[in-house]
């Protein structure tokens, strides 16, 4: 089986392969390496990524999981909210004296999960489109076509933008503190000047949040 890993262009002169607590794969090349000798040389460690994996997956928390009935927390916006159901006619999720407030007629696990489920998504729609019109405003000297922006539940990464110019944001950051979000969308829009992840990526990314690791290590842990 192949192994799965994000790919980064650097100024660095050789291939490194760093491998995370979380299990994740990050390979590190220098500018203009041609993917099928990054292919190799990944496969050619491919035993030692694994045996590095199989480490970490030793030490990861099992958390139990979540149970959607009162008294369980949620993150929103990076704060934990107490969940509070109510059995009640309407159907509605809302913010009252400081909880989270699932009112519904039928107060099972299954349909507070999913009254929850369709809330989240439906604030990430909101709440991430305004915060990515608001820092692609910043873009504007460099004369950008807005991208389009999608915003759906996505494995392993926050967020992504593809060749074509399309951002697309994982819905779950709804949950993260706003500068995590912020930290995202700016990477993503970053990649429309620079498609890699070059020293100019970075000095820019920097320009406009010089504290972009310390959101970026948070987010690693919220992973």
């Amino acid at each position: 089986m192949s192994t799965h890993y994000e790919l980064f262009y650097t100024d660095r002169k050789t291939l490194g392969i760093k491998v995370y607590p979380d299990t994740s794969v990050k390979v590190f090349a220098p500018i203009d390496t041609p993917l099928e000798v990054i292919a190799l040389h990944v496969e050619a460690k491919s035993r030692w990524i694994k045996k590095q994996q199989a480490i970490f997956e030793t030490y990861l928390p099992k958390l139990p999981p979540r149970q959607y009935v009162g008294g369980e927390t949620f993150l929103y916006l990076g704060r934990q909210y107490m969940l509070r159901v109510e059995e009640s006619e309407e159907e509605v999720v809302k913010f009252y004296q400081g909880r989270l407030v699932v009112k519904t007629l039928n107060p099972s696990s299954e349909q507070v999960k999913a009254l929850l489920q369709t809330w989240y998504r439906t604030r990430a729609k909101i709440v991430l489109s305004q915060l990515f019109s608001q820092q692609f405003f910043l873009f504007n000297r460099f004369q950008l076509e807005k991208p389009t922006l999608v915003i759906k539940s996505i494995e392993k990464r926050w967020g992504s933008c593809t060749t074509g110019g399309k951002i697309i944001l994982n819905e779950e950051l709804i949950k993260a503190p706003v500068s995590c979000i912020i930290y995202v969308i700016l990477h993503e829009l970053c990649h429309l000047v620079h498609y890699n992840h070059s020293g100019a990526f970075y000095r820019l990314l920097e320009s406009f949040m010089p504290d972009w690791r310390r959101w970026k290590q948070l987010l690693e842990l919220m992973s």
